[in-house]
Formats: C-alpha cells, sequence, structure tokens
C-alpha cells in the first residue's frame, strides 16, 4: 500500500524552509497547506512558508507552481532542486486530490470539507531543536506525527481519526522517511535558508512612540501610549510599559493593551492605554524597549505634548499682542 498523498505533499513542503527569529535568538521553520474540497469535482489549494514572519515562498493556486516572494529565495538552492521540487509538486497534488476524494467517500465525508497542514522544526541557540507536524480537519485538530516515536496520534474520538490514525501508522517507511526529514533536513534546509535571508531576518526598524490622552468622562483620563510612526516597528518583539512616579504599572483592569498589529509594509504598531483619575498628582511616562534601541529605552513622558502645545498658545499670543502694538504704534504716528 502506498503512503496517503496528502502526508506526501506535506512533508515535500519541509523543503521549502521559512523561519521565525525570536528575541532569544532562536529560529522557527513554518510550513502551511490548505485544501478546500467544494464537491467532487472542484478543490482549492494553497500553501505557503515563512522566513521569520516574512511569507517568502507559495504554492500558485491554479498552476500549482512554486513562486519565490523574495529576490534571494531562488538562488539558495540549485536550479535542478528547484525543477525537481516543481515536478514533485505536479504529480502529488494530482494525486492528493484523488486520494482525499476517495476517502471522503469512505467516510460519507460532506461537502463541502477543508484539510490543513502545518509542519516544521525550531532550532534554539544551544543546537538544541523541536519539530512537529500536525494535520486538521473542518479547523479542528485531527492527527499529530511524534517524530521522536515514529507514531501518529488522534486529537480527537470522531471515526474519521480513529480511522486515518491506524491507517497512517500502517505506513511505518513512510514514518520513518517523515522522522529523517523532520529531524535532519528540515533543521538543514533552514540554516542555508537562514545564511541566504540574514539581511532580511536582521532588518531593523526604530520605534517612535506617541503619548496623548483621551476624557471619556470628566474624572477619568485615558492615557494612550501608541507606538506606530511612519512605518513602524521591526522585528515583531517589543516591550511597552506605563511608569507611574518612575514605577511600572502592574497589570490589572485599568491597563489595556493590544496585540501586536501588522502594517501593510511589513512592519508593526501597538497601542497600551492606561486609565487614571484626572488630577490625580502623579507622573506618568510610556517606556518602549526594543531590539532595535539595544540596551536604551525610549521613554516619552506624560505631559511634554501637553507642555508644547500650552508654549506654542503662548507664543502665538504673544505674537499677536506685539503685533496689535506695533499696530496701534504705527497709526499713533500717522495721526
Amino acid at each position: 500500500m502506498q503512503p496517503p498523498r496528502l502526508l506526501l505533499l506535506l512533508f515535500l513542503l519541509l523543503l521549502l524552509p521559512g523561519t521565525w527569529a525570536d528575541p532569544e535568538g532562536s529560529w522557527k521553520l513554518h510550513l502551511f497547506r490548505t485544501t478546500v474540497f467544494h464537491n467532487t469535482s472542484s478543490v482549492d489549494m494553497s500553501g505557503w512558508a515563512t522566513l521569520e514572519d516574512i511569507v517568502f515562498v507559495k504554492l500558485q493556486k491554479y498552476t500549482w507552481n512554486i513562486l519565490y516572494l523574495q529576490p534571494w529565495v531562488y538562488p539558495s538552492l540549485p536550479a535542478a532542486e528547484w525543477e525537481n521540487l516543481q515536478n514533485l509538486f505536479r504529480a502529488y497534488l494530482q494525486d492528493l486530490n484523488r486520494y482525499l476524494s476517495n476517502d471522503a467517500r469512505l467516510y460519507q465525508t460532506p461537502y463541502p470539507f477543508v484539510f490543513q497542514g502545518t509542519t516544521g522544526c525550531d532550532l534554539y541557540p544551544n543546537g538544541s531543536y523541536t519539530k512537529f507536524y500536525r494535520l486538521a480537519y473542518n479547523a479542528h485538530d485531527l492527527l499529530s506525527f511524534d517524530v521522536d516515536n515514529s507514531r501518529w496520534e488522534r486529537w480527537q474520538e470522531s471515526e474519521l481519526a480513529v480511522q486515518v490514525e491506524r491507517q497512517f501508522n500502517s505506513f511505518t517507511g513512510f514514518s520513518v522517511t517523515l522522522q529523517h526529514l523532520l529531524n535532519v533536513t528540515c533543521v538543514d534546509h533552514m540554516k542555508k535558508f537562514i545564511e541566504y535571508g540574514r539581511a532580511d531576518l536582521e532588518r531593523q526598524e526604530l520605534p517612535v512612540a506617541t503619548v496623548f490622552a483621551r476624557t471619556p468622562r470628566p474624572d477619568q483620563l485615558l492615557l494612550v501610549c501608541l507606538v506606530c510612526r511612519g512605518t513602524g516597528f521591526y522585528p515583531r518583539p517589543i516591550s511597552v510599559a506605563w511608569l507611574r512616579d518612575g514605577q511600572e504599572v502592574p497589570p490589572g483592569p485599568a491597563l489595556n493593551t493590544s496585540t501586536i498589529l501588522p502594517n501593510a509594509d511589513l512592519t508593526y504598531q501597538l497601542r497600551s492605554v492606561l486609565a487614571v483619575a484626572s488630577h490625580d498628582g502623579h507622573s506618568y511616562a510610556c517606556r518602549v524597549r526594543h531590539r532595535s534601541l539595544g540596551t536604551r529605552s525610549l521613554l516619552i513622558p506624560w505631559g511634554s505634548s501637553k507642555a508644547a502645545l500650552s508654549v506654542g498658545i503662548t507664543i502665538a499670543v504673544l505674537l499677536i499682542v506685539a503685533a496689535a502694538l506695533a499696530g496701534a504704534i504705527w497709526r499713533y504716528r500717522r495721526m
């Protein structure tokens, strides 16, 4: 019996690495695939890989060609290897649709249905790494692969999960191959792509923060720290905190910090809001820490914008008064 075509497709995706660099210097290679079966003759498929948070390669929807989204991707492997990958993709994707359609009939699976696969390996600074393989059906975890023990494990008690787990565990040769790909090939290819994509991985954009206030009611101020101006910050990891009289404000109902949100130019933004009582007599500042700042912190005190506004108004008033006086003197001299 031949290995399931779905799994063949997914372990072939291991040859298209992607990474994520976190603050501690570890790297993550993650690959994703989604197949939507509308009916027996209509199937949509998409696949992509990430290098850090950069989607650098994807599968073209209708032709199933591999598209290289960064200029350094294609040169990182020999042309013959990319051509071989392309041919393998086309052959296995054709078989994949037939295999899953047959399973849908066998288990009387109602249309439409979706299979999703994600796989990868995470490399850490000390040389250790973890690896994973997960398969989902209709957005619910179906199976995972225990790489160390070369065993498939189901995540639900449905008939489909029981049958597919039994079937996959019978393909011992395939499981051994997949184990090798995750233990060896995944990390080896990741290191190669890190080498070629290092300039993108190490790109840094300084965060710029703005502090302003809103007044939802007379007895309350909402202090807002917006970490986004211009192109935003990069890489993604960042620390934003409020200081009250120089001391960090602990988490609580008064503090609301958003998730890190992406901008269109592959930078990020973040908003942190602190609720305080009006005229409470304390001083407040927003502190930002980011890799691009090194050991320094960005500190924006509340009141600096307000003070600048007051100074601007004062200067404007003085200029108006001066102009009025000059006009009065000129008219006086003309009399």
